[in-house]
């Protein structure tokens, strides 16, 4: 019996879970008021001088370097999670994520410090980047090195649910701002606000994660076998194609996810003309879609395996792309309501049973850091480059043939998917290659 098998008593399983998920609503939901930022605001206050296209795809760049950074901070942070330990790690991420989100609250805009206001707010946003490449991360493997075999989809959710959670209170935050004070005011300084209020959810976190103990597969890993001297290094020379297949798995999870948060908001009030609280509402409503999809994948999963449940929402992906478009140009309300909706479901589908997929895939030696850097190339692939190319796509070639890219990213992540092996059964204290597989093969 190993020591991921050890019965661990439910209660506390549910303050991991709890710190595990509190963790991630507040470093998300940090990253995602930056997004509705970007998407409202930023083009007006800190790119106005490049007009409203030209303000748009730099605010959405300035989103997109933060996936740059976080392969980079899951590589860092992984060095520590997998030396010093996941708790000490996950501590770290969230106050460097929360002192830059207040950095960007307190930001002067260009009309006041000019070039300097959007070269600091990305240099902030690096940051952001980083930490967040450290967190998902961390956050996931406290719950998965502690939960039962037969449970452990489950309860490895708990981090992804935080980003749903994270992702409904940043647009509740937006729309009750925007609600109570005139667009004037929204775009002088009710944008502020969010970044500004942040650190008190911060404060929150850290009592939560401060209370938790190490997870006992790692002290058993560090006393039996001491630790990795450079993970990244081990870990690229033990598993690459594991490393290299993972990296896939989750382009279409980021990719939905991130065009539901951040490019149809902005499509949303701009193209379809809608109201910034009708979008903003929609937005809260595919948030709660969201958090459900991913209770309900990571559920499946325990029963029918990981792999499959991905494979699933991938080819549901395939068919979703090439409708998506065509329904947004039916220029509604209830269209872009469902438009939302059923792209978060997707995403979340899938993403449910990776909270548990990745950490099984391997050792627990370098696990923190090969899990962290292929969830985040991913999020680079699938998370930055989507929205960023969507509104120039779309405008010069219809929405079709975007619809057709997003078709070509889930079918890698499919065909990534399928190259990996089922892991429902993979004992985490030990080698990834220790899988108790109920049958030969099995999917």
């Amino acid at each position: 019996m190993t020591a991921s098998d050890s019965p661990v008593p439910p209660r506390t399983m549910r303050r991991i879970a709890l710190a595990s998920g509190t963790g991630t609503v507040i470093e998300y939901y940090d990253f995602f008021i930056f997004a509705t930022a970007a998407a409202l605001v930023f083009p007006k206050v800190f790119f106005p001088a490049l007009g409203s296209a030209g303000g748009t795809v730099a605010s959405f760049a300035t989103l997109g370097v933060a996936f740059v950074a976080r392969p980079l901070g899951s590589v860092l942070f992984g060095h520590f999670g997998d030396r010093v330990g996941r708790k000490t790690t996950l501590v770290s991420t969230l106050l460097i994520m929360g002192l830059a989100t207040f950095a960007v609250g307190l930001m002067p805009t260009a009309d006041r410090i000019g070039a300097a206001a959007p070269i600091a707010v990305v240099v902030l946003r690096v940051l952001q980047g980083l930490a967040v490449g450290g967190e998902w991360t961390g956050a996931t493997l406290m719950a998965a090195e502690n939960a039962p075999r037969a449970r452990r989809g489950f309860w490895s959710m708990f981090g992804a649910l935080g980003g749903s959670i994270g992702l409904v209170l940043a647009n509740a935050t937006f729309l009750l701002i925007g609600a109570t004070m005139s667009e004037a005011d929204f775009v002088s300084y009710g944008w502020r606000i969010p970044f500004l209020t942040s650190f008190l959810l911060v404060l929150v976190g850290l009592f939560v994660r401060l209370r938790i103990e190490e997870t006992s597969v790692f002290k058993k890993e560090v006393d039996q076998r001491g630790q990795a001297a450079v993970p990244f290094v081990e870990a690229l020379r033990s598993q690459p194609r594991e490393i290299t297949f993972a990296s896939g798995v989750l382009l279409m999870v980021f990719a939905f996810y991130y065009l539901a948060v951040g490019y149809l908001i902005h499509f949303g009030t701009t193209e379809l003309q809608l109201s910034q609280t009708t979008v903003l509402s929609i937005g809260l409503l595919a948030g709660a879609v969201f958090g459900l999809a991913i209770v309900l994948g990571a559920a499946v999963s325990d029963r029918i395996g990981r792999r499959r449940v991905i494979v699933i929402g991938n080819a549901l992906a395939v068919v979703w792309a090439l409708v998506l478009f065509p329904l947004l140009d039916s220029a509604g309300t209830p269209a872009f309501a469902l438009a939302s909706c059923v792209t978060t479901f997707v995403s979340g589908f899938a993403y449910g049973p990776v909270g548990a997929f990745m950490p099984e895939l391997f050792h627990t030696r370098y696990r923190y850091t090969a899990t962290g850097f292929a969830y985040n190339v991913a999020g680079v692939l699938g998370g930055a480059v989507p929205p960023l190319i969507a509104a120039p796509i779309v405008a010069s070639y219809g929405g079709l043939a975007f619809g057709a890219f997003l078709v070509v990213l889930c079918l890698v992540s499919l065909g990534c998917t399928l190259a990996l092996r089922e892991t429902r059964h993979t004992a985490m204290g030990g080698a990834a290659t220790e899988a108790v597989a109920e049958e030969a093969g099995a999917v």
